[in-house]
């Protein structure tokens, strides 16, 4: 149960210290991966550019400055531009906007400017290991590996760099997800084993959210207790349902 728990869904309730709880829905690598594609193809077009311009003005301030220029670029576009755009208002990249993502704090308050600075300063640590390159200028190419390891090593997804900073990724609009009927309330039904107080949240949460799933997602998830259930499938999504609605109307 509390193996199937922690699978229902990337929504995750945080209790602030006020006793107020905060609901965040944390975004996987996947998303962020994409994110971090838009963010690089930004990156790059914006120095061919600039790189362009300042071959062209090469001619009359001297190749030499230019090209210290052009590293100068490289410099802040690489190391500054995250950092900039996720301290701003919407905490997030032009390629985290574009998957509908954002940089917050652990208890979901907007990012400050110095964890963006931790978060995107240790994004080389994320970024090993390096691969060597000879078609960029013996510019080392980075995997990710690291950073994606601790992200499904974590529970909310979290890099190295969001581990240090105390951030996460989450969907900025979580658009509405197609509403399947959930199965109509049950007879009341005690459970025939005493449950955990992180089992009966998980029994309750799998009522109130089953509406959000289809038939086959509610059977799915229904499956991985079957041991309180004692069945799988339909069978198992009905005595489930039974059972949470004991333990909220009941008991």
């Amino acid at each position: 149960m509390e193996e199937a728990a922690g699978r229902i869904d990337t929504l995750q309730a945080i209790e602030l210290a006020e006793g107020v709880e905060v609901r965040l829905r944390i975004a996987g690598p996947l998303q962020r991966g994409v994110a971090l594609g838009i963010d690089w193809g930004v990156q790059i077009a914006g120095l061919l550019i600039i790189w362009v311009i300042l071959m062209i003005a090469g001619i009359g301030i001297g190749f030499t400055v230019s090209t210290g220029l052009g590293m100068l670029a490289w410099f802040f576009t690489w190391w500054w531009y995250p950092v900039l755009f996720e301290a701003s208002k919407w905490g997030a990249t032009p390629g985290k906007r574009a998957m509908g993502l954002r940089v917050v704090q652990t208890s979901g308050a907007p990012i400050t400017f110095s964890q963006a600075l931790v978060r995107n300063f240790l994004r080389v640590a994320d970024a090993m290991p390096m691969l060597p390159s000879s078609w960029l200028g013996g510019l080392p190419i980075p995997t990710m590996a690291f950073g994606l390891a601790t992200c499904l090593a974590t529970k909310r997804f979290q890099r190295l760099g969001d581990l240090a900073a105390g951030t996460v990724v989450i969907y900025d609009k979580v658009l509405p997800e197609p509403a399947v009927p959930a199965p109509p309330p049950m007879e009341a039904s005690r459970p025939v084993v005493p449950l955990r107080p992180e089992e009966v949240r998980a029994v309750v949460a799998f009522r109130e959210r089953a509406g959000l799933w289809s038939e086959g997602r509610r059977a799915e998830i229904a499956d991985h207790a079957s041991e309180l259930s004692g069945g799988k499938g339909n069978a198992g999504v009905a005595r489930i349902m039974a059972i949470a609605h004991w333990l909220q109307e009941k008991r």
